[in-house]
């Protein structure tokens, strides 16, 4: 019987995900009876031939091309045969307990429905896109003028980020990233898996909405600590910058997808609920806020 499935999505990474899967072979026991499966989004820099040849007992699956970080992650899943399923990112490192111990912690509450861990950047300072709020048109708009900046401990402004919460202690969260998500596989069976409408960005977002929609709850469990480069797939982040490189073209179709996904999420579960005028409003932000960040792009 396998008890946990790690499933890791790789696009050009090959050092970081070499990285990756050694940190999870200091983690994982011979007798434990885990998996690890690596899906290729048909990189061009030797990932999928580096997985093959140096670990050997990992489950390689090739795409032919770039199907996005939904797509792939549901292909993992369906190949997998773990009664819990760990989606890792492969700008990830784990320390020994990374997995060991947020796995036994869900499988004593039944009411959770997904857990995540204290992720770390490189420089030591806490990942915030891993300890959210959902974006509601307040928490957003508080976001983007950045008023949660100005009040960082306050429930009002800052909900975003949710940084008014105690990062050393195990609570509740609306939103992990997809970086490192566990959860039961019924569960995610139960909600219909990664909604695959959405490319690069905000599916993460989706699924822990749904999984609040199923009833469950999300648990940051800051117990243990992943260090995450951040953006090595997209190459926007500057936290990966000098690590690895994407070419412009991945780049700008990163920072089309993200605002694509923001376009999805809002029409899909915040349209019918908030006034015409304003969803024509939030909508309109987001396309102005997309041409900047595809022009920051395009001139890099």
């Amino acid at each position: 019987m396998v008890e946990l499935s790690v499933i890791i999505v790789s696009y050009n990474t090959i050092n970081l995900l070499r990285d990756c899967l050694q940190s999870i072979k200091k983690a994982i026991k011979p007798q434990q009876g885990w998996e690890i499966i690596v899906v290729d989004n048909a990189s061009r820099d030797g990932s999928a031939q580096m997985v093959k040849t140096e670990f050997p007992d990992t489950t390689l699956i090739r795409n032919k091309s770039n199907l996005g970080f939904a797509a792939a992650n549901n292909i993992g899943v369906k190949k997998s045969l773990g009664n819990y399923v760990l989606f890792l990112n492969s700008d990830t490192k784990v320390d020994r307990d990374s997995l060991v111990k947020p796995l036994k912690f869900l499988k004593k509450h039944p009411d959770v429905g997904a857990i995540t861990v204290k992720l770390l950047l490189p420089n030591g300072n806490i990942d915030p896109d891993n300890h959210r709020g959902f974006p509601t048109p307040w928490t957003s708009a508080s976001h983007f003028l950045g008023l949660n900046r100005l009040f960082p401990r306050s429930r009002f402004f800052n909900n975003y980020f949710q940084s008014y919460k105690n990062f050393e202690s195990i609570h509740q969260i609306d939103v992990a990233a997809g970086s490192y998500l566990m959860m039961p596989r019924k569960l995610f069976e139960r909600v219909g898996g990664w909604d695959e409408k959405y490319f690069f960005y905000g599916e993460d977002i989706d699924l822990c909405y749904q999984i609040h929609q199923a009833g469950k709850k999300i648990l940051y469990y800051p117990k243990v600590k992943v260090i995450h480069y951040k953006g090595a797939s997209s190459g926007l982040r500057k936290e990966s910058a000098k690590i690895t490189h994407q070419p412009k073209s991945v780049r700008v179709r990163a920072a089309r997808e993200s605002i694509r996904a923001m376009k999805i999420f809002y029409r899909k579960f915040y349209r019918n609920r908030y006034p015409t005028m304003l969803t024509w409003f939030i909508l309109t932000g987001i396309e102005l806020k997309g041409w900047f960040r595809i022009l920051k792009q395009q001139l890099t």
